[in-house]
């Protein structure tokens, strides 16, 4: 079981949103998503890819989360590796 902490683990870098991700996502889910993901919680990923995502982590690699709105919207974070943060839609890939 991965932990969660109560408290970022890696500052952030740049935060940033894409335009449809704007138009789709409330406030609210968006400033959740970003924190959960700065917390360690991947989201909707499986054990397997949390348990990878945690190994990029520690090598300084990219990381993503999957996470679904208040209104079941399904959108993505991901920290480069310079952790600069972006919000998107699958979509929007």
């Amino acid at each position: 079981m991965l932990q969660m902490l109560s408290g970022p683990e890696f500052p952030p870098g740049r935060i940033v949103i894409t335009a449809n991700a704007a138009r789709r996502l409330s406030a609210d889910d968006i400033t959740s998503a970003w924190r959960r993901h700065l917390r360690h919680d991947w989201g909707g990923l499986g054990a397997k890819d949390g348990r990878e995502e945690e190994r990029s982590l520690l090598d300084g690699c990219r990381l993503l989360s999957a996470y679904h709105s208040a209104t079941g919207v399904r959108f993505r974070v991901i920290s480069e590796a310079d952790r600069s943060i972006t919000l998107l839609l699958p979509e929007d890939y």
